[in-house]
């Protein structure tokens, strides 16, 4: 079963202007099923084969022979050497659409593209699917049911699939092939730890000094590995606002898991009514909304400046997304029926900027529909809030 994505009127237009388009994403987000569906004249060839992959790392030239253009590489980090090859191509003849190229290790692959692609391509971070995205295909499907399973597309193209299996399996997967390809990890059994580890603080502050504690390894350790799971699009880090950019840069993230799913597997969920009955529930429903907006924007190919605010007195709003100089400001609250408390950071947000500052005021919860709470502040249904941006 194909279910439509946002991405695939973005890339046909980002073909249609660039001689390469580059996809990067976590393993099994759908990135090779969507171009192949939206390009199915391309010619193909995935990387991903060891003896493919040999041939274009150390036969460039003859391997971009074996094949016409216009052309899909699949995982070509595995091929550094071949991204000098393409940019000959590509100056040699500048039309659009020429090569799309995809790679599931973000850092490996745009150090490479950085040295030799920069100003040849356009660039497309890709994610798994959000729950509007589903809905186009399934309009009752569960809040629940997506958060507990997850957004990536093959737990939906099979239903059958046992998800719990299926988590077992990815995460092998990511950890023999991506990891070790990345770090030189001593103990695979300890970025497993680490994982999990990371997986309970979703919707937290980063710290990276408790997080190295609890697993047992040095802080600078703990840095490195959480900058292979941001690469690799495992983590989100959403960054805290302050007019003073300098102060922005000495203050902690938040880290978010970017599929709930994954999260709740790490965390040794198997039902909703478990996680339900735990206080982990308004991390994780914090995380679900955040990632429906993050999702959003990076499907319509759109680097919107995301943040949260938080002051020393302890007020916070969860979301803030900037645009021409205003906010939208979103509460998330595991409630269906928000009271006046839940204002209290978005009003305090206002007191410290002005009025002015805001352009709309939310509250993400899990309403059906939408409804007011002052002027200018509603409350809404947070699955559905891309709808509202």
């Amino acid at each position: 079963m194909w279910i439509p994505r946002k991405y695939e009127s973005t890339i046909q237009t980002l073909t249609n202007q660039f001689p390469a388009l580059v996809i990067t994403g976590a393993r099994q987000v759908g990135k090779t099923s969507l171009v192949r569906r939206v390009f199915p004249d391309f010619d193909y060839v995935t990387l991903d084969l060891p003896a493919t992959a040999a041939m274009a790392e150390e036969s460039p030239e003859a391997f971009l022979k074996e094949f016409k253009e216009p052309l899909i590489i699949d995982e070509v980090q595995y091929a550094p050497s071949l991204l000098r090859h393409l940019k000959v191509a590509i100056d040699n003849d500048k039309r659009p659409g020429k090569f799309i190229l995809t790679g599931s290790q973000n850092f490996l692959l745009m150090q490479g593209v950085s040295e030799s692609l920069a100003g040849r391509c356009a660039v497309m971070n890709m994610l798994n699917l959000s729950l509007s995205e589903y809905r186009q295909t399934e309009p009752d499907y569960s809040y629940t049911d997506f958060l507990l399973r997850g957004g990536f597309p093959e737990l939906y193209a099979r239903p059958d699939l046992d998800s719990h299996f299926w988590y077992s399996g990815y995460l092998s997967t990511y950890l023999e092939r991506d990891v070790r390809n990345i770090l030189n990890v001593g103990s695979l059994r300890d970025f497993d730890r680490f994982l999990r580890a990371v997986a309970i603080r979703t919707g937290q502050l980063l710290s990276y000094s408790s997080l190295a504690r609890d697993v047992g390894i040095a802080p600078n350790t703990a840095k490195k590995w959480i900058s292979v799971l941001q690469s690799s699009n495992q983590i989100y880090l959403l960054e805290p606002y302050h007019r003073n950019l300098g102060k922005r840069l000495v203050k902690a993230p938040k880290l978010y898991m970017t599929d709930t799913g994954l999260a709740a597997f790490l965390m040794g969920f198997e039902t909703w009514e478990a996680i339900a009955r735990h206080p982990v529930v308004d991390a994780l429903w914090e995380t679900h909304v955040l990632m429906q907006v993050v999702k959003h924007f990076a499907a319509l190919g759109r680097n919107i400046p995301l943040w949260f605010w938080r002051t020393a007195h302890g007020d916070e709003v969860d979301l803030l997304i900037e645009h021409e100089g205003q906010f939208i400001a979103v509460e998330t609250k595991f409630s269906e029926q928000p009271d006046q408390k839940s204002l209290k950071g978005i009003h305090a947000l206002i007191k410290t900027y002005g009025p002015d500052c805001l352009s709309a005021g939310y509250i993400a919860c899990r309403t059906s529909r939408k409804f007011p709470l002052k002027p200018g502040i509603h409350a809404i249904p947070g699955s559905a809030i891309s709808s509202f941006l």
